[in-house]
């Protein structure tokens, strides 16, 4: 019996590729040459930054793009330890590390309240905090000062958090409320005739299934909140409780003409190794919780 030409394709056999049209290729190449532009761009001040750190005032002046004769590591020690460096350090972990526990909370339970119940209002809350998404931020910090201030929070590292946890939870919120709205409310459901309460069904169940957009979000808001420069600069005055961003702008401005550029070049480095550091760890998570899952 002879077989039909028409027969489908074995399972695993290779298939044909339709032909890149002309206007694909050259898409592609104006594409990938704008990528390159734009990461060299991007790498190449901070290869300079990072290497800059490694040399003497005098070679930066004199042989700026030119690999270091001896590496100073001595340079890191300096910044630390007499540029003050170290203390800014550790009050940015604070400030941020505190502001990334209470806004994800606070954002997660939020976000899923809205995606998963009906109530009166739901809809005005959601759009009320998607508008803070819209709103300039150097127009809310006056206000926000004086608000600071008659609540006592002022030079604190509470007002601080606060006020980091009311910037970025708009962000979380509109970022985790598709997540939230993807998963499957029969798992809920099941969890209920268990006996599973409220809590239990977000913090065990719902959770643990949003934890991809929980990663991502969590980068992003480290990301934005350790570079953050306005609002510690309007709501902080305290020599003592300055971030990473307050620090750098006052050695600049208390060096005048005698400017460290070795342990101002080695400041900058410690400032973005952090965040350097955990986009190269968490790039998979980041990539893979871009979208909610739509596998069934």
């Amino acid at each position: 019996m002879s077989t039909s030409s028409t027969a489908p394709v074995a399972a695993g056999a290779p298939r044909r590729h339709r032909p890149r049209s002309a206007g694909d290729r050259t898409f592609s190449v104006v594409a990938h040459t704008v990528l390159t532009i734009w990461a060299l761009m991007v790498v190449l001040p901070l290869v300079w930054t990072v290497i800059s750190s490694f040399k003497t005032s005098q070679e930066i002046l004199a042989t700026p793009f030119a690999l270091p004769k001896v590496w100073h590591v001595d340079n890191f020690v300096r910044a630390w330890n007499t540029a003050g460096i170290g203390r800014y350090f550790v009050n940015t972990l604070i400030v941020v590390g505190g502001a990334l526990v209470l806004v994800m909370l606070l954002g997660a339970m939020c976000s899923y309240v809205l995606a998963r119940f009906t109530f009166p209002g739901r809809r005005l809350v959601y759009y009320g905090l998607i508008a803070g998404l819209t709103f300039p931020l150097f127009l809310a910090v006056v206000p926000l000062f004086f608000v600071i201030q008659n609540l006592g929070l002022s030079n604190s590292y509470l007002g601080l958090i606060l006020t980091y946890v009311g910037f970025a939870l708009p962000f979380t919120v509109f970022f985790l409320y598709a997540f939230f709205r993807q998963l499957p409310e029969e798992i809920a459901e099941a969890a209920a005739i268990d006996g599973a309460g409220d809590f239990r069904t977000f913090f065990q169940i719902m959770v643990p299934m949003a934890l991809p957009g929980l990663t991502s979000v969590t980068i992003f808001n480290f990301l934005g909140l350790w570079n953050q420069f306005l609002l510690p600069v309007v709501l902080n005055t305290d020599e003592s409780k300055s971030v990473l961003a307050q620090g750098l702008n006052k050695m600049q401005a208390q060096q005048g003409y005698q400017t460290d550029w070795s342990g101002m070049f080695a400041s900058v480095t410690i400032t973005i190794l952090p965040v350097l550091i955990v986009y190269v760890i968490f790039q998979r998570q980041l990539q893979g919780g871009m979208g909610p899952s739509t596998d069934k």
